[in-house]
């Protein structure tokens, strides 16, 4: 697998890229993690990158606010111990400037801070975004957090990001890798592709937009005439983009656009998802289904626990409203949230570590994630079990 078995599966070096924003609660003090484990490259890994736009880099691009810096710490840690060549991976962090949300300004320099003392060989930048490009554009969503500035970040990635980079893979942060992120980026995108992502075109797609949508004369199923495909629902959480394509079609202007429409007529009620699908539902390459495990965090009300899909697991990720950090913070987890806890760094104030300070538990329950399917229960203590 990764690092920790000091084996490299292919050349390459990794760039994750996350947008960190931090609350007025959180901007003069940010909580405390622990340090990670440090993994090694194997053999075949290739030399230091020279800078961001070496072409051997993979990037991933990240948003969160305070509250997921804590799943953030863990995502990074699961992409590190991952990875067929960890000490190549490179790290661009976004931070929201002055004025932005409902906060005090973030403090960059706090951020920098947490991220060395947790992965100290860590390199990484850390660059500003602008709430105000977005922030008169969003619509009340059915829950607050869908709300947030840097929920809409993404549609600014290729304007963020440097030209030199041609693509990146988007990844929530309430997710844990359980495979080697390399396997992703070599998603193929053929000419006609700007996105790619896992499709799941069982799902109801026309429940994604209100009733109103439909019938207009305008918009409803005319939007998606001529497409390549049928429009079936993906899950922005886990995409691949190509940047330079993107840049090309003004891809940012054709989802800003629905956005407007979206003011005037109320035609969606999820957030930032239902522009992504008005744009690209159609249209984008399908990738496995194993690198977005998603909906562990329950529906965008309740929250309650669900289990992993039938399938071999490449990413977990805990969209929903139940995020696993905070259903273990109220004594309440769900099983699969003790999966998650492997990779926790949070310290708590009362300065007990989290038990991902000594994973040996990740590296057990991870070595049969990529190629069989389980359950977790507590009550196995976190072992693999029902393949």
């Amino acid at each position: 697998m990764g690092g920790a078995a000091g084996e490299a599966m292919r050349a390459g070096v990794v760039a994750v890229f996350l947008a960190v924003a931090v609350s007025g609660a959180a901007a003069g003090a940010l909580p405390r993690f622990a340090e990670a484990p440090e993994y090694r490259n194997g053999e075949g890994c290739p030399a230091a990158a020279a800078g961001v736009c070496d072409p051997g880099l993979v990037h991933i691009a990240m948003t969160l606010d305070a509250h997921y810096l804590r799943g953030s710490m863990a995502a990074v840690y699961s992409l590190l111990k991952h990875a067929s060549c960890p000490e190549s991976i490179f790290f661009h962090f976004l931070a929201l400037e002055a004025g932005a949300a409902a906060g005090e300004e973030p403090d960059p320099e706090l951020l920098r801070r947490a991220v060395a003392a947790s992965f100290p060989s860590l390199r990484f930048e850390i660059y500003p975004f602008c709430a105000e490009a977005v922030a008169g554009l969003i619509s009340a969503s059915v829950r607050a957090a869908l709300e947030a500035p840097l929920n809409y970040a993404r549609n600014h990635l290729a304007d963020l990001l440097p030209r030199c980079v041609p693509r990146a893979i988007y990844l929530d942060s309430d997710v844990l890798a359980a495979d080697d992120v390399r396997r992703l980026w070599e998603t193929r995108l053929p000419a006609a592709a700007v996105v790619a992502a896992p499709e799941y075109c069982h799902a109801n797609f026309s429940r994604y937009f209100t009733p109103a949508f439909w019938p207009d004369p305008g918009l409803g199923a005319r939007v998606f005439a001529g497409r390549r495909r049928p429009p079936c629902y993906f899950n922005t959480g886990v995409m691949v983009i190509d940047l330079r394509r993107w840049r090309a079609g003004n891809y940012r202007q054709r989802i800003e656009r629905w956005m407007e429409i979206q003011k005037e007529k109320r035609i969606y009620e999820l957030g930032s998802l239902p522009p992504f699908l008005l744009v690209f539902a159609g249209e984008v390459e399908a990738v496995d289904h194993r690198w977005n495990q998603h909906g562990l965090g329950g529906d965008n009300v309740h929250g309650s626990c669900r289990p992993l899909h039938d399938g071999p697991v490449s990413l977990m990720h805990w969209s929903g409203k139940g995020k696993p950090w905070d259903r273990l913070d109220a004594g309440r987890p769900c099983p699969l949230d003790h999966t998650w806890k492997s990779y926790d760094l949070y310290i708590p104030s009362d300065g007990a570590a989290s038990p991902a300070s000594g994973p040996a538990l990740a590296a057990s329950l991870f070595s049969c994630c990529c190629h069989r399917r389980y359950e977790l229960a507590a009550a196995h203590g976190g072992l693999c079990t029902g393949w």
